[in-house]
């Protein structure tokens, strides 16, 4: 039986910026490496060793930080309970033992370090002043899957352990499982990173404002990634992206007709962003219609208008983007 504490889990593609302005001085010369603080923390979690504490101060300082604000709602790693209390959570039995697996199915991370270089290259092309930070990965207990800071960034592995994984079958639904899985992890981390360097400034409960800020970021990830399959981006199976195609126009017709697009409301503007299928349109649509609708949008305005990355992620004016996108599905 799983113990109380870890049921309390969360599953959302949350992103904690624990500081301001990102401050990395790496450069895109070298390939991306991952540092495995979370291999590290699981030797000192099963020694316990006051001499392990102390050099994983030293050594992830900043990590220890991150994660103990993101995770255990603990303000520095130098308070005397700090330690004590991350052994805690991380000694639940069922947690060690999905521990275990994630470290254990990611003991090697090249093709991941591959894709990631892949992707910062372009991000440092087509961004040049855009900070390249360091990367390392952790494990949250199904929580906080991504955490950005001050020249750090850092993905929950144990988030995407596959979707036949068998102790995700009892928590989480098939919408889900599609996001959980190893082909994710470095569009995501991409997606942090460009979140935390580009944060949501519209109004979060109009659709449009939303729509437009989303199918920034996807449009950035396929130019970044552009082996990566459209289907894995958004989480979608290959029907569900079919679905999308061929539904386009309704889907965008029914915005229009419901009074959706404009309309300050905060849930139902949510609605079109949750993975859960989208019943209110029909039984046979996807969930995140509009990261969907917004990425197709974005497509049509860089075609249409020739802008650049940047200059599209500086531009805020979303309703000046749909109508120079000429998008008329």
């Amino acid at each position: 039986m799983i113990a109380k504490t870890f049921l309390t889990i969360l599953f959302s593609a949350a992103l904690l910026s624990c500081t301001g302005q990102n401050t990395a001085t790496n450069t895109i010369a070298t390939p991306i490496h991952i540092q495995r603080f979370d291999k590290e923390l699981f030797d000192f979690i099963n020694s316990g060793d006051t001499m392990q504490q102390q050099e994983l101060k030293q050594t992830y300082l900043q990590m220890l930080d991150v994660l103990g604000k993101g995770i255990l709602n603990l303000q520095t790693p130098d308070d005397p309970n700090f330690f004590p209390k991350l052994l805690s959570f991380y000694s639940e039995p069922t947690l060690k033992e999905l521990y275990k697996d994630a470290i254990t199915q990611y003991d090697t991370v090249s093709d991941i370090e591959e894709g990631l270089t892949e992707g910062f290259a372009y991000l440092h092309t087509n961004f040049p002043t855009m900070q390249i930070p360091a990367v390392y990965m952790h494990i949250s207990g199904l929580n906080q899957n991504v955490l950005v800071g001050d020249s750090l960034l850092s993905i929950s592995i144990d988030k995407y352990m596959g979707k036949d994984y068998p102790l995700y079958q009892d928590f989480f639904y098939n919408f889900q499982l599609q996001k959980m899985q190893r082909s994710n992890i470095v569009p995501d981390y991409l997606a942090g990173w460009l979140m935390s360097e580009y944060p949501f400034v519209g109004k979060d409960n109009v659709l449009l404002d939303r729509m437009i800020y989303e199918g920034k970021i996807k449009y950035l990830l396929s130019q970044a990634l552009p082996n990566l399959a459209p289907a894995d981006l958004l989480g979608y199976t290959e029907q569900n992206l079919e679905w999308c195609q061929k539904h386009e126009e309704s889907i965008w017709k029914a915005m229009i007709e419901r009074k959706h697009l404009y309309t300050p409301d905060h849930m139902t503007t949510s609605m079109y962003f949750e993975d859960s299928p989208s019943t209110y349109l029909t039984n046979e649509a996807p969930g995140n219609l509009g990261s969907w609708i917004g990425w197709q949008i974005i497509n049509k305005y860089m075609k249409e208008t020739g802008s650049t990355p940047e200059a599209l992620m500086q531009n805020n004016d979303a309703q000046s983007i749909l109508e120079a996108s000429k998008y008329k599905p």
